[in-house]
């Protein structure tokens, strides 16, 4: 097994991360205050580079002030009753969706932000936010197979490979979210996976039926680590979890089969409330331009939606199938939403 460097950025956004902000930026303290020169910004750990904000200071000299949620919970609670001072959140998709309809977002003016022309048109009208009335794209990923391919006879192509397997043998690992599970495998069986009808469950059940044994595993949230240890032969998981056990064995891989699969998505929001607006309006324009963009995609290793700064990333990046997954797979794959027969 061959080692690879690690990326810079340690952790994956999705786990909890305790304490402050790796980014050696003042965090808020006492309360935010509204002023000319200032912007107060509530994000997930380690999701920006370290000298990003400090670039935005320099080109407009706006100091931006970093706090840290490690989860939508904690981002939604905390903003619930009133926005304690906070100009730009960025929550994941199904939580735009919430905090929409809890009415704690300001609608956006896209007119205000020019480097808007930098966004795949993919990106601009998703089923939870159409129109992109309350959010912009910050960066997304999948849900997908991690496979060790000299367990494979063939690598898997289909959610089926998955679900159903070619061997008796293969062990199979699934994430431990059950609705996660059942709309992957309402898509494997060519429905929109947002189409939760009794019987699009009914029959998703009968096909995860098919692998009730003792090769099945439900993991909660750790299908790379049984993928590293040998314990499992082929894992549904985040498609950065896979992509960091890649890059500590390169006999692991990652598809996201071309009928598609679940997407997620972190994006920018300005909160109701927030005292510096025309500053959360210019953190968020430089934050889409293409040299802040690739930045950020260099650091995370997550998949931006900025067209502009992929042209700047090298192709261990823009190749790497558990960062950007073929057009036809992203083509296909949808969002999850309350709705229960919206496609994307």
């Amino acid at each position: 097994m061959k080692r690879v460097p690690a990326p810079v950025a340690p952790f994956t956004r999705r786990r909890f991360l305790a304490g402050a902000s790796a980014i050696g930026l003042s965090l808020m303290a006492g309360g935010a205050r509204a002023d000319g020169e200032r912007v107060n910004v509530y994000n997930w750990p380690d999701y920006l580079p370290p000298d990003t904000l400090a670039g935005f200071h320099q080109t407009s000299g706006i100091t931006a002030h970093h706090e840290v949620f490690t989860s939508d919970d904690e981002l939604f609670a905390r903003l619930r009753g009133s926005n304690p001072g906070f100009d730009l959140i960025v929550p994941g998709n199904t939580n735009v969706e919430r905090m929409a309809e809890a009415d704690m977002l300001m609608p956006l003016e896209h007119a205000r932000i020019a480097n808007l022309e930098n966004i795949d048109p993919f990106f601009l009208d998703p089923p939870f936010d159409p129109g992109r009335q309350f959010s912009l794209p910050y960066l997304w990923g999948s849900i997908g197979i991690g496979y060790r391919k000299s367990a494979l006879a063939q690598a898997p192509r289909t959610w089926r490979d998955l679900f159903e397997g070619t061997q008796d043998n293969y062990r199979i690992a699934l994430l431990r979210e059950p609705m996660i599970v059942t709309r992957l495998a309402i898509k494997a069986l060519g429905e929109s996976l947002n189409d939760l009808s009794e019987a699009n469950v009914q029959a998703a059940r009968r096909l995860l039926d098919k692998r009730r044994n003792g090769s099945l595993i439900h993991a909660p949230d750790n299908g790379q680590d049984l993928l590293l240890s040998g314990e499992v032969d082929m894992a549904m998981e985040w498609n950065t979890d896979i992509m960091r056990a890649m890059e500590q064995d390169d006999d692991i891989a990652f598809v996201l089969p071309e009928e598609g699969g679940l997407l997620w998505e972190d994006s920018l929001c300005i909160p109701k409330g927030a005292p510096n607006v025309d500053n959360a309006y210019a953190l968020i324009n430089f934050l889409l331009s293409a040299e802040a963009g690739a930045a950020i995609a260099r650091y995370t290793r997550y998949a931006t939606p900025n067209t502009a700064a992929l042209a700047l990333l090298d192709p261990t990046y823009t190749n790497n199938p558990a960062i950007i997954p073929s057009p036809t797979a992203r083509q296909n794959s949808q969002y999850p939403t309350g709705r229960t027969t919206t496609s994307h």
